[in-house]
């Protein structure tokens, strides 16, 4: 008896089959949305993600005929870096002082960082608030000394953020969408087969 040669109906549903479970194999193997790396970490966060947070962080720009100043609010406090407007070259070891509302205090020159860093706590308790602070500077450099004007924008925080609050159920709802499909059409697949075999069985 010659061996009966499978349909290329069969040929071509076994392919797909076959395919259809790798593709979920493979879909699977990623991490669902809002998964967590070993350390925490968010491994669906886009690269760069750090870098945005960092320019996120409330920031200022301040002129005038000889000073620029650009200061950003950091957790460790208001960090300054001044230049010289025309040239831009660092200023360093000068004073500087910030006056915002009824509030001031002088900044530190850190070496270490080219930059003046703010650490007065009560000035900074305001400067935290969300709202539009109004800043007024003043920088002594050797001879030359300039007030500047600036403005701190704050928001407020965000609701509902991002954060680690992800269910178990959340973070493998996609692979178990991707596996519970594959399985369904695998079964169907099944179901083809063994209804084929039963129709020629019946017809022989």
């Amino acid at each position: 008896m010659k061996p009966r040669m499978k349909s290329p109906l069969r040929l071509k549903l076994k392919h797909s089959l076959a395919a259809a479970a790798l593709c979920t194999l493979a879909l699977a193997s990623h991490a669902a949305p809002g998964a967590h790396g070993p350390d925490g970490e968010h491994l669906d966060a886009a690269p760069g993600a750090a870098a945005a947070g960092a320019a996120a962080l409330p920031r200022f720009e301040a002129q005038s005929e000889l000073f620029e100043v650009v200061g950003r609010l950091q957790a460790e406090g208001l960090s300054l870096y001044v230049n010289q407007f025309q040239s831009s070259e660092p200023v360093l070891q000068a004073q500087l002082h910030i006056e915002s509302g009824a509030l001031q205090a002088a900044a530190t020159f850190r070496p270490e960082q080219g930059d003046y860093l703010l650490e007065d706590a009560a000035l900074l308790q305001a400067l935290r608030q969300p709202g539009q602070h109004a800043l007024v500077l003043t920088v002594i450099a050797g001879e030359q000394s300039d007030l500047l004007e600036g403005s701190l924008q704050v928001a407020a925080p965000q609701q509902g953020g991002h954060g680690h609050e992800h269910t178990l159920l959340e973070e493998l709802a996609l692979p178990l969408t991707l596996v519970g499909g594959g399985l369904l059409l695998a079964g169907g697949g099944i179901w083809f087969l063994r209804r084929g075999k039963a129709v020629r069985a019946n017809k022989g």
